[in-house]
């Protein structure tokens, strides 16, 4: 028997936890370079609508159940590895690998969630 899932093979969100919900916002609009003019939801949420479709979504609602590990959340895209390397170590960002195969690097958002840049 066939079996048809009501599912779609897509994502419509990533959910980041973080620790105070406008610092967040503020930080990942400098970094993305996008304003910081939405509204923040609930009192905790804060939607990043990004150029794939996708949705960024800052929660602090959840952050202190959040499991801390060293486990990639996701990578934001690149097309010049050099330039963001540079732009996020002149911004003061934790980067914590230096460019690896001339391809990707890793960096800490301020709450400490692993997060990769990868050249597209």
């Amino acid at each position: 028997m066939t079996t048809t899932s009501p599912l779609l093979p897509q994502i419509g969100a990533i959910f980041v936890a973080v620790s105070d919900i406008e610092r967040a916002r503020d930080w990942y609009c400098r970094l993305l370079g996008i304003p910081a003019d939405g509204e923040i939801m609930f009192g905790h949420i804060y939607c990043i609508p990004l150029q794939s479709g996708l949705t960024l979504v800052l929660d602090s609602k959840n952050f202190p159940n959040r499991i801390t590990d060293d486990t990639l959340l996701f990578h934001f895209n690149t097309q010049d590895i050099e330039a963001s390397y540079s732009f996020l170590k002149e911004s003061e960002v934790e980067v914590v690998t230096p460019i690896q195969h001339g391809h990707w690097f890793n960096f800490r958002d301020p709450d400490g969630n692993l997060i990769m840049v990868s050249q597209c």
